[in-house]
């Protein structure tokens, strides 16, 4: 397997010494979580990354601290987001659906993409029946087209925490979603899809397999499971994505979301509401978090 980065985690960040949105490579120990450094108030120093985009900064001998951690991914850097639909074996058993035979696609665009830590605005029509869905993310890191799974993680550079934010009655009711469940427009509002703390590469975590999911709603576990869980591993998802189009650099896959979701819960959905903080952990990669604002 063949790397795609110069760095083992990159992070994007505003600088405590210039005050310049940068990248930077954590000077921590690897099992750390950078967001719970920060939170509880920690200088955390970086080793600066140079480059116009983060999948091709490499590093330099400058050292800097983060004054403010951003998702590791701007819009501008991502072509288009590739989302998984019913890919966790729990999440399909709580859906009532039987094991797809192949992988379900639906799209988000770069206008969904949000800096961990930032608020998500929800749209007013959004706003009933909000659902969160914790996910692993894969980051396409070259060109891929007709790539067999075999040679899959050569074109991955790597993964972050991210999180398929839901309008479940613009995705499954018929009569604003239609006659057939519709998941693009009830899952592509903007800043929908936040990403963070950090890109983890694909040299640190192989084909992701084995990693612990956990998402908490104000502090609450609503969703722990593992990416083992997985119907479609992310080898995969990379192969059949690319069978025939194009999946381009700096794309994203939302590899699906486990059991747990508040549409799901039982006697009564949970959706979110207002001033909601949702939490997704990634073993490995790190905490994203973000809380919902109404508008």
């Amino acid at each position: 397997m063949a790397s795609l980065t110069h760095w083992n985690r990159l992070v994007r960040y505003v600088s405590a010494k210039n005050g310049q949105v940068r990248y930077g490579e954590p000077i921590i120990d690897s099992t750390t979580d950078i967001d719970q450094q920060i939170a509880a108030g920690a200088a955390v120093k970086v080793r600066v990354l140079k480059g116009s985009s983060a999948l091709t900064a490499v590093p330099t001998d400058e050292e800097d601290t983060i004054q403010q951690l951003l998702g590791p991914l701007s819009p501008a850097e991502v072509p288009i987001v590739r989302c998984t639909g019913l890919n966790y074996k729990s999440h399909i058993a709580e859906s009532g659906f039987d094991f797809p035979e192949y992988p379900t696609l639906f799209l988000k665009p770069n206008q969904a993409i949000a800096d961990t830590r930032e608020a998500i605005p929800i749209p007013k029509l959004a706003q009933s029946h909000c659902d969160y869905e914790g996910e692993l993310t894969i980051v396409i890191g070259k060109d891929a087209k007709n790539v067999s799974e075999a040679d899959a993680l050569d074109y991955v550079a790597g993964y972050v925490v991210g999180n398929d934010i839901s309008c479940r009655d613009w995705q499954l009711d018929k009569a604003k979603a239609g006659m057939i469940q519709q998941w693009c427009f009830s899952k592509s509002f903007d800043k929908y899809a936040p990403l963070g703390p950090a890109i983890v590469s694909t040299k640190v975590l192989g084909d992701a397999s084995g990693l612990r999911l956990k998402t908490y709603v104000n502090d609450e576990l609503r969703q722990d499971s593992n990416t083992s869980d997985l119907l479609f591993g992310v080898r995969k998802l990379v192969s059949f994505l690319s069978t025939g189009q194009t999946l381009e650099k700096g794309s994203l896959i939302m590899s699906g979301t486990p059991g747990g979701v508040g549409a799901a819960m039982k006697p009564t959905p949970q959706f979110l509401t207002n001033g909601d903080e949702v939490v997704v952990e990634i073993e490995g990669i790190g905490t994203l978090r973000n809380v919902i604002r109404f508008e």
